[in-house]
């Protein structure tokens, strides 16, 4: 096995990387992205032979989990070839992958079958008309037909993943986990991160904390701390009555700084350290550097961790400090 190597200055052991294959997606999510969104050249993107090398090596340096996200990577040409490329790496533990889900209807078996063991998607409401709305695409039902075929395999874990707006959906906290657990899968629900400047409605007047979505859900169902740690942010619950578990992801109500473990790359070859800080290594130009040696990108990596801040600061009163959209981040 291999021996995690990275650690960074506040004593965090880093062993989940996160990876962005495309900022681009065939959603527009009003909290993600504008509607007239810009995205990045093709030249300027990480091939996938130099992603599963990154990914290779974080794998070989200590990291346990590689979650694949976008925008929505499964609209990445030829991105189940990398997916088996990485999940066949010794010493990883899990692949998972984060999705729009407009793709699984026709991919969840080639998914399955390239050895991805969890799925994430993004489901924030069980109204066409509302999705709709909040997607700016009407692929309501193509989205439940591929929750529907993923219900249907053996994955180890599939969770819904619901950003929740007051006044846009709050009023569906209840119907969402009935949905999911219905389903035999996990729900987060997650407070808006203040990534990039939106147009669509006002983040502070949107907001709605997880104590308030906590309250909601308790008023139904009857919920226990979980000792479940999936390497994400999410606070788990069990349930009373199912085997499935509801999560509360809180960046400004309950702060999960001090227990992150995760780097990201973006689908342009940045290693941001952290999701709400600017903080970041250019890996693609080492990669792309004819005279760097995997050795060079250990070290690259290794010294991008000196970077890694003890923690985010999210003001929802003030203008966005981080002007990428969370599509340009991954998930």
């Amino acid at each position: 096995m291999s021996k995690n190597t990275l650690i960074d200055p506040f004593g965090r052991s880093i062993d989940y990387l996160r990876i962005s294959v495309t900022d681009k997606c065939d959603f527009r999510c009003t909290y993600c992205m504008d509607e007239d969104v810009t995205f990045l050249p093709r030249s300027h993107i990480l091939t996938l032979e130099e992603i599963v090398n990154v990914a290779k090596t974080f794998i070989s340096m200590g990291s346990k989990q590689i979650r694949i996200t976008g925008g929505e990577p499964l609209v990445r040409k030829n991105i189940l070839w990398a997916l088996e490329e990485i999940a066949k790496t010794d010493g990883l533990d899990e692949l998972t992958i984060t999705t729009n889900g407009s793709q699984l209807e026709s991919m969840a078996d080639s998914l399955h079958n390239a050895g991805v063991s969890r799925i994430n998607i993004s489901l924030d409401t069980l109204n066409r008309q509302k999705f709709e709305s909040l997607t700016r695409r009407d692929k309501f039902d193509q989205v439940v037909r591929g929750i529907n075929k993923v219900a249907e395999l053996p994955f180890k874990r599939v969770k819904i993943n619901s950003v929740i707006l007051k006044n846009h959906n709050d009023h569906e906290i209840l119907s969402l986990a009935e949905f999911a657990l219905n389903h035999a899968m996990d729900i987060s629900y997650i407070e808006e991160m203040p990534l990039g400047v939106i147009s669509h409605h006002d983040r502070a007047a949107a907001y709605i904390s997880s104590d308030e979505i906590y309250n909601q859900l308790s008023s139904r169902y009857k919920l226990h701390k979980s000792e479940l740690k999936t390497g994400g942010p999410s606070r788990y619950y069990d349930v009373d009555g199912f085997n499935n578990k509801i999560g509360l992801i809180s960046p400004h109500s309950h702060n999960f700084c001090s227990t992150c473990n995760r780097v990201r790359l973006t689908a342009e070859g940045k290693l941001l350290l952290c999701l709400g800080n600017e903080h970041s290594m250019d890996l693609k130009a080492v990669l792309r550097d004819p005279k760097a040696t995997q050795d060079s990108l250990k070290t690259s990596i290794h010294n991008a961790l000196a970077l890694k801040p003890e923690r985010h600061h999210f003001d929802l009163n003030e203008e966005p400090q981080i002007l990428r959209f969370m599509s340009a981040t991954g998930g």
